[in-house]
Order: structure tokens, then C-alpha cells, then sequence
């Protein structure tokens, strides 16, 4: 039996982290598509700006603002998003931070930061949401990782932590949420321009415009597969690379990020 795919007309499309990035122009591709998006994320004008960028649209957004690490906040908009809009089809857990940091200076609030938004941010809005697909016998969740799970990478200690966490996450519930109809996935983007990245102190090759990566995120929502990964030729690269000793790993790493000429 193929995998439960999302339409506009089972429910609405509930997003995460849409102010600005992936997020937001992932949105804007499935208003396009005819979906009532609910967008959330902290800024409340970013997502009215989002609304009125999407308002000629066949479909629409709805701005939901609210702070994802909020775990009453965000049970309570679940429910009240369900009750006013007929329930939610399509869930795209996507909020997510990236504090880089490094050896010499770390600080606990920032592993607690980050796993407060990456980790916790998408607990508090999955567990309510599930059990509301629970009860339709339905429903399609997408996870937004990050390749910075498959491995160690520079300045991504916290970061790289919460999103191998949510691949881990994803994969182990699929076992159950097969039985019950409910379709889930795991995105692994690469390098995307975002602000996010606009940061980091090291090459990223197959850097991608937000553009090109929405268009590829939607195209994956529609594919029937657990994984949704992109440019593949640089997640592929990244997983084999994971596949060698650590000592050629860590070789090639410090010699493609130039990192063992750094100072500390």
C-alpha cells in the first residue's frame, strides 16, 4: 500500500518556522498549490508579510505566531488550528536555529537554545498533532533535518547533535506510524542561502538558492519517500563520507574546510 499523501482538501498544511528561509518559501509553494498553510514562527509581522505575499494565491496562509518551545502554547494552537479549520492534513515540523560554536568557548545556553528549538520546538507541535492524525487515521508529517546530522561538522556541535536526534526520531517512529496511515519524512537539506548559513566560517559547496530548495522540498512532499535530501550529488558525498574510518573522515574534513589552519 503506498504511502498516505496530503491533499488540500483532507485538512490544512501546518508549518514551522515560516518567517523567513526554507520555511517561508515552503509555504508560499503550497498556498500556490491551492493549501491553507497555518504559518508559524516567533515574528507576527513576518508572517503577515507572508499572508499578503500569498494573497492573490489559490490557496492562503493563515498567520499562527507562537514560540515553539512552548509546549502549552503550542498544544493549545494545535487544537484550536484543528477546531477552526477542519484538522490538519500536512504537518512541516521546520523551525530550527543554528548557533555556531566553538571549542574554546562554549556556553551551555547555547546547546540548551538549540535543543529547546530543534529538538523540543518539534516535539511540542508533533505529539498534539498526532494524536489528532491518530484519531482521522491519516495524515503526513515532514521533519526538516539537516546533512549536519550524518556527521561531525566544524562549529556544529549543538546543531549537528539535534538534527542527527530528529533523523534518529523519525526513523524510529515510522515503524508505528506505517500501521496507522500516517506518512513520515525526514528532509536533509544541504547548504541552503539563508540566513542561517550566511555565517559560517567555511566553504559550502552546492550552496543552493532558498528558491531552488522550496521547489525541491515540495517536490518531495508529493514523492511517497521517507527521505527527502538535496542536491543529492552533495548529500550522497556526505553519507559515503561517513562510511570511512575516522581518520580519513577527519583528514579529508580539515582539508576541505581548511580547519587545522585556523586558529583557535
Amino acid at each position: 500500500m503506498p504511502p498516505y499523501q496530503a491533499i488540500p482538501s483532507d485538512g490544512i498544511a501546518w508549518i514551522t518556522g515560516a518567517s523567513s528561509g526554507l520555511g517561508y518559501h515552503v509555504a508560499k509553494r503550497l498556498a500556490a498549490a491551492g493549501w491553507t498553510v497555518a504559518a508559524t514562527a516567533r515574528s507576527a509581522d513576518d508572517l503577515e508579510t507572508l499572508a499578503a505575499e500569498c494573497s492573490a494565491m489559490p490557496g492562503r496562509v493563515v498567520p499562527a505566531s507562537g514560540d515553539v518551545t512552548d509546549q502549552a502554547a503550542m498544544a493549545k494552537l494545535a487544537d484550536s488550528l484543528i477546531a477552526n479549520h477542519g484538522g490538519i492534513a500536512l504537518l512541516i515540523l521546520n523551525a530550527g536555529i543554528y548557533l555556531p560554536l566553538r571549542a574554546n568557548e562554549l556556553k551551555v545556553e547555547d546547546f540548551d537554545k538549540s535543543f529547546a528549538v530543534n529538538l523540543n520546538g518539534v516535539t511540542n507541535c508533533l505529539v498534539p498533532c498526532l494524536d489528532h492524525m491518530r484519531a482521522r487515521k491519516r495524515g503526513q508529517i515532514a521533519i526538516t533535518s539537516s546533512v549536519a546530522g550524518f556527521g561531525g561538522l566544524p562549529t556544529s556541535a549543538a546543531y549537528g547533535a539535534t538534527k542527527a536526534g530528529l533523523t534518529n526520531m523519525a526513523e524510529s517512529l515510522k515503524f508505528d506510524l506505517d500501521l496507522l496511515n500516517i506518512h513520515i519524512q525526514i528532509v536533509h537539506p544541504g547548504f541552503v542561502d539563508t540566513p542561517a548559513t550566511q555565517s559560517n566560517p567555511f566553504p559550502m559547496p552546492f550552496l543552493m538558492e532558498v528558491e531552488d530548495a522550496a521547489d525541491r522540498f515540495v517536490r518531495g512532499l508529493k514523492s511517497g519517500r521517507f527521505e527527502i535530501s538535496f542536491p543529492k550529488r552533495f548529500t550522497y558525498g556526505l553519507k559515503f563520507l561517513n562510511l570511512l574510518p575516522y581518520p580519513l573522515y577527519f583528514w579529508l574534513l580539515n582539508r576541505a574546510t581548511g580547519w587545522k589552519s585556523r586558529s583557535t
